[in-house]
């Protein structure tokens, strides 16, 4: 079985060795680059998972992870930064980031991050994989509605093998996790849902997360939901407990 490939952007070598000698005992590959033009020609060759830093010498870290997503990488990220204000988190977060770690770490709670990441990760496409599998054998008369879809006018929608989306007719251009969140808020239509609920259910872990994981992602949802209809708010929040999804 192959191991799994890291890929540590940071230009401190002391950092990468560290990150480096951990991860290789705990079975991983891990491959480094000290600049986001070394980082952009190393994803060329994808790696599972990318430990992202912030100060990068020849451009903002931010700035690498927007055009990663830009040219459509669809990779794990994990933010690595000596800057813990909540601004760069949230920022790092709007940008596609899974997670982030604040220097100085430890190497053991960012292996574990990191597990966690590729854990999800896994889990869902497994899940893509076998609803693909059950769908495939579904008798062709079903196939005049989108899959997944319970009926054409459906408010809101999705096809599961293919982790998308419609709201209102339209595709929404949602991220991994953004996804998961509308899809389980859905699956709950009209219940209340806690923060920490949907922490557990969606991010798979409450242990390395907190209550602004969950208000950041919810603000995206909300922010394209908007974009397509401006006078609806299908997610509504519940001071002090959470959200809960009415269509």
């Amino acid at each position: 079985m192959a191991l799994e490939t890291i890929l540590v952007v940071d230009d401190e070598p002391a950092i990468v060795q560290v990150i480096r000698d951990r991860l290789q005992h705990e079975g991983f590959q891990v491959r480094a680059a000290g600049s986001a033009r070394e980082a952009s020609a190393a994803v060329a060759d994808p790696p599972d998972l990318i430990i992202l830093d912030l100060m990068l010498p020849d451009l903002d870290g931010f700035e690498l992870l927007r055009r990663l997503r830009q040219q459509g990488l669809d990779l794990p990220v994990i933010i690595l930064t000596a800057r813990d204000d909540d601004v760069d988190v949230v920022v790092g977060l709007e940008l596609g980031a899974d997670d982030y770690v604040v220097k100085p770490f430890n190497p053991r709670e960012l292996v574990a991050r990191v597990r966690a990441v590729l854990r999800r990760r896994g889990e869902a496409l497994a899940l893509a994989a076998r609803v693909a599998s059950l769908e495939a054998r579904l008798p062709e008369a079903s196939a005049g509605t989108a899959p997944g879809s319970a009926a054409p006018a459906a408010r809101l929608r999705f096809d599961a093998p293919a982790r998308r989306a419609w709201y209102a007719g339209q595709l929404l251009d949602l991220r991994p996790r953004e996804y998961d969140l509308l899809h389980f808020l859905a699956q709950h239509q009209g219940q209340v849902l806690s923060r920490d609920r949907l922490l557990e259910r969606v991010w798979g872990t409450a242990a390395y997360y907190d209550d602004r994981t969950v208000d950041v992602h919810v603000h995206r949802l909300r922010q394209k939901l908007a974009e397509i209809d401006p006078d609806a708010d299908p997610i509504q929040t519940e001071r002090g407990i959470g959200y809960r999804l009415e269509l």
